[in-house]
Parts: structure tokens; C-alpha cells; sequence
């Protein structure tokens, strides 16, 4: 049996219960490409305060080799979240609000799996209320919010009887806010990013270095195509070609050629969407260089490697297969959406660096 941390929530000696997330790892439960973990949990060492429901009794698990579930989910999901990307408006904002819902109840089981009671109802209202603010407003308002809810979490568990899950309850219930619904509010900054970039400057400048109102349509689609088109690259290149593991701990069948592969494919992508603007709707894209896009591409692939193996370590310690079954081949929201999670906001931030450079 192979030693491991613990970070999950346990009782100590003292039958205190702690919170974080580590490695746990349970024999059976299998890893994104399918495989059997190696390391198996000492049942000594991660002990619930309460009897725990595995989420992995919840949600059925996906079959081996389910490729054509998947590509037909992507046929249908593809094509929409493009419609809703363009179309923009209220449609747009209710569609990131699904999704971040979804992606947040998904999350909320992931630590109730571990014996964490998170407030759910309130969690899930911050984070509806945050994305609304970032579209109303602005991610100023938004971060305020996200202050305030942590207040009202904490003045809500004063309420509750078992004082000894007060810090899981509260540090899960907060950090699906910030990690689902925050992270994912940028999808809506980014896709009106000229309104953030005019609180800063005028609109004479803004168009002087090629930054119109729809500038936004461009941005999001090239963010999205280089994080999934490198998912989808690290998915095959691992399977044809995988041999050195990028995070065995973590993920024992994601390799370091699968990474590269995905890379390259997602960068790729970036830049085709880029050519594809830059013939059809050169106004839309004209504000990003050739330059930049290829940098920023190289950056939303890492970061969107790093976003899916930190959902990986929050699975493995939750001892599931997918966060929930809801898109066929795919598992759930969270699934989906974990590398985009880590790419709207790193491409919201490099752009709005990129755009003050450009400026001065």
C-alpha cells in the first residue's frame, strides 16, 4: 500500500474534522482514460465526521472506448455554445448561469461525497448573483460580492448545530463560489470585453488600436477553440503515443506526449480561428496580432492542462470517475468545463494587460 496525504476532509485523533483536498485514491476508481488506480487509501487516515454518500454510487460511470457518445455530445454542444456566443444578450448570460449552476451543484456533491455538509442554497445563490453582477456590472462589483458572500457563510454557519463541520462547511460552500462561479464569470467579461476596456479608455482609442464592440465574439470563440481543441489533441496523442506520465499522482494515464500533442493542436486551432476572423471578419479579430495570438494560444493550452488536472486531483480525492453523467461520453458540467474554467480568466487578464500596453 502506497502512503499518501490525506488533505481531505477527515477526523484528526482528536475528532476534530479538517478540510482540504489531497489524494485519495480507491481501488476500482478509474482515471479519465479509463485505468484502474495503483495507490489505495488507508481507511485510518481519512475518516469522515459523518457517514459519507460516495458520489460514486450517484453517478453512473462511462463506459471504455465511449468515443461516439462523445464526439455526438460535441456535434450538438459545439454548434449551440457558438449560436450563444454570437447571438450574445441575455441568452448568453443565461447559458454561462446553466452552466454555472450545474457546475457548482456538481461540486457541492463532490464534497458532500467526502462528509462535508456545504450550504448549497446559499452557495449556489452567490454564485448565480456573481456572474449576474459581472454582467451587469462589472468584475469590481463581482469581487465585492464575492466578500460579502464569504460574510454571510460565515454568519449563516454560526445558525447550524455541529459546530465541527463549521470549517468544511464554510470553506467548501466558498470555494465552489470562487472556483466555479467566479473563475466562470470571465466568460461573460470576456465576451463584452470592450466594455471593460472603455471604463479604462475612450472609444476613439479603443477602435484606433482595432478593439470594437463585438471584438468580444472573436476573443471567446479563439479562447474556447485552443483549450478544447487541445483537450481533445491530449485525449488522442496520449492514446496513440503516451508513455512518460505528466501527474501520475493525479492522473496516472495523462502523459507528457498526450500534453504535447495537445498543445500543439490547441495552438493550432487558436490560430486557424484567428485566419478565419482575419479573412471573413477582419474588424472582429484585428485587435490581436498574429504575434499575440500565437503566445496567447501557447499560454491558454497550459492553462487549460493545468485546469483539467486540478479537476482531476479534486475527483481523485473524491474517489469519482466523472462529476456527474449529464453529457453522454463526457460525465457532467464540471467535466466539461474544467480547462475553460482556468482559460476565460487568464485570457480576460492578458488581453486587458495586452490592451494597456497597446495604448501606451
Amino acid at each position: 500500500m502506497r502512503p499518501h496525504r490525506a488533505l481531505g476532509l477527515s477526523t484528526s485523533r482528536q475528532g476534530r474534522a479538517e478540510f482540504g483536498f489531497g489524494l485519495l485514491y480507491v481501488p476500482g476508481v478509474t482515471d479519465d482514460a479509463g485505468d484502474e488506480s495503483e495507490a489505495v487509501a488507508d481507511p485510518g487516515e481519512a475518516i469522515h465526521p459523518r457517514p459519507a454518500t460516495p458520489l460514486a454510487a450517484k453517478v453512473p460511470k462511462r463506459p471504455l472506448g465511449d468515443l461516439a457518445s462523445r464526439l455526438l455530445t460535441a456535434s450538438v454542444l459545439i454548434p449551440l455554445v457558438l449560436y450563444i456566443i454570437v447571438i450574445g444578450g441575455y441568452a448568453y448570460l443565461a447559458t454561462v448561469l446553466i452552466f454555472g449552476l450545474l457546475a457548482q451543484r456538481e461540486f457541492y456533491q463532490l464534497i458532500e461525497g467526502k462528509g462535508a455538509r456545504p450550504l448549497t442554497a446559499a452557495g449556489l445563490g452567490f454564485g448565480a448573483a456573481v456572474i449576474a453582477v459581472a454582467w451587469f456590472s462589472s468584475e469590481y462589483h463581482a469581487m465585492l460580492l464575492m466578500t460579502a458572500s464569504l460574510l454571510v457563510l460565515m454568519v449563516a454557519q454560526l445558525g447550524k448545530a455541529r459546530i465541527e463541520e463549521s470549517l468544511a462547511s464554510i470553506s467548501g460552500t466558498f470555494f465552489g463560489v470562487f472556483y466555479v462561479a467566479w473563475l466562470l464569470s470571465h466568460s461573460v467579461l470576456l465576451r463584452f470585453f470592450y466594455r471593460s476596456a472603455e471604463a479604462h479608455s475612450s472609444g476613439e482609442s479603443l477602435s484606433a488600436i482595432g478593439l470594437v464592440p463585438e471584438s468580444g465574439i472573436f476573443l471567446t470563440i479563439y479562447c474556447l477553440a485552443a483549450v478544447v481543441l487541445c483537450d481533445a489533441g491530449a485525449y488522442f496523442a496520449g492514446r496513440s503515443w503516451g508513455r512518460r506520465k505528466l501527474a501520475p499522482e493525479i492522473s496516472p494515464n495523462k502523459s507528457v506526449e498526450g500534453a504535447l500533442g495537445g498543445i500543439v493542436l490547441g495552438t493550432s486551432g487558436g490560430l486557424a480561428i484567428k485566419a478565419f476572423f482575419d479573412f471573413f471578419y477582419p474588424e472582429l479579430s484585428a485587435v490581436l496580432s498574429w504575434s499575440a495570438a500565437l503566445v496567447f494560444a501557447l499560454v491558454l493550452c497550459v492553462v487549460g492542462i493545468v485546469g483539467d488536472l486540478v479537476e482531476s486531483l479534486l475527483k481523485r480525492d473524491a474517489a469519482v470517475k466523472d462529476t456527474g453523467a449529464l453529457l453522454p461520453g463526457m460525465g457532467g458540467v464540471l467535466d466539461r468545463i474544467d480547462a475553460p474554467l482556468l482559460a476565460f480568466p487568464a485570457m480576460y487578464y492578458m488581453m486587458l494587460g495586452y490592451v494597456w500596453v497597446r495604448m501606451h
